[in-house]
């Protein structure tokens, strides 16, 4: 017995093979410094651990709705329409095992086999095998500083066939923190709307945006789907709680398979996230978004000053995406920096095929002392 075809068609996460060679070199005394790992270095704010601690005395931890509590979902709608520029109802989101399950779960509800996705490379590696795991054909999309590594509508149209049901982007990206402009945006969901078309718009990062106001894309016509995420901005990776924001329409379908593949995200973190809404979070997680945006604002020229190239400055996320490429392939690079400097990125073969071998991924979640460091030892490096 074999294991199925499409497992051999799903890559490793490159980034998992630097962890492990960056923890070995820990094990034997070096002190690396991690801007591989896609994870805040903060943790959940204090309310939000003691909702926790809270519903596990109280012995709130029984299934739950399939689509999440219904307080959880009017508290995500209201921080919707309050901080992300747009109002959906209620009853359009459902709460999810994480980012992740709701994209499993929509490309569920969308993907018949043999159906085509247009997605970005580079992009988040998840896109492409979540695609490929429903039997669809994921299309990339080649992205280029020009553009600020985001579609344009004249691209889609370009690359839309007749096998083409669909566009899935992140916006912040994952690996650049750019941001697509909202009239390109727009444009984009018109022809989708006008053929039919699906848009799935992972807004992931939304809440760690640097210099712009948020727009969600649930505010746009046509069959669209937002995701979102509990890990980011809020700081709960480990919680794995997200949502998604549903056409009326398609509730019911995305319940039924959420019913099955799931049953329903963590009672617990359901419970906490409740939490995560309270002013005194906010705030928090507000200081916390300065912060990235002062580590971008530092790392952005020190790293250009040690000898990489940012193509396209980053709008949020907390992400550089750097031209390595006068230094030879990324990953050669990544695991030569590695090895001399004890300083782990990721290498952006990672994120796909398009010019990905000239390029890494630095994550700005350490703090200022550990970001000095890390361009102190990149330029020695690169030297």
């Amino acid at each position: 017995m074999q294991a199925a075809r499409r497992v051999a068609q799903i890559q490793p996460f490159e980034v998992m093979e630097v962890m492990a060679r960056a923890f070995a070199l820990e094990s034997a005394g070096r002190r690396v410094v991690h801007m591989e790992i896609g994870e805040p270095d903060f943790t959940a704010p204090a309310p939000v651990v003691e909702a926790a601690a809270r519903a596990l005395r109280d012995g709130v931890t029984a299934y739950t709705p399939a689509l999440g509590i219904a307080p959880l979902r009017e508290a995500i709608a209201q921080f919707h329409a309050a901080h992300l520029g747009a109002a959906p109802a209620a009853d359009c989101i459902a709460v999810t095992a994480g980012a992740s399950g709701a994209l499993l779960l929509a490309l569920a509800l969308y993907v018949d086999p043999g159906d085509e996705i247009l997605v970005p490379d580079p992009g988040y590696p998840g896109y492409r095998h979540f695609v490929r795991a429903f039997e669809g054909v994921a299309r990339p999309l080649p992205l280029g500083a020009a553009t600020r590594f985001q579609p344009t509508c004249a691209m889609v149209e370009a690359a839309w066939g007749p096998r083409t049901r669909g566009l899935l982007l992140g916006t912040p990206s994952n690996p650049t923190g750019t941001l697509i402009a909202r009239p390109e945006l727009e444009r984009i969901a018109s022809f989708l709307a006008a053929r039919g078309g699906l848009l799935i718009v992972d807004e992931t990062y939304l809440g760690l945006v640097y210099g712009h106001a948020p727009s969600s894309a649930a505010s746009l016509p046509g069959e669209v789907v937002t995701i979102n995420s509990f890990s980011k901005y809020f700081c709960m990776t480990g919680w794995r709680l997200g949502w998604i924001v549903l056409p009326r329409r398609r509730v019911r379908e995305f319940e039924k398979l959420a019913q099955h593949l799931f049953i329903c995200p963590s009672a617990i973190a359901q419970h906490a996230a409740l939490a995560a809404f309270l002013p005194e979070s906010l705030r928090v997680l507000e200081q916390r978004r300065a912060q990235f945006e002062r580590r971008r604002d530092f790392l952005l020229p020190a790293v250009e000053r040690a000898g990489l190239r940012v193509p396209a400055a980053p709008d949020g996320a907390f992400y550089l995406y750097a031209d390595c490429s006068r230094f030879g392939d990324a990953r050669d690079f990544a695991f030569r920096l590695l090895q001399s400097e004890a300083v782990a990125l990721t290498p952006g073969t990672d994120f796909g095929s398009n010019r990905t071998q000239h390029c890494v991924r630095l994550a700005y979640t350490r703090d200022a002392a550990d970001l000095e460091e890390a361009v102190a030892r990149l330029a020695r490096f690169c030297a």
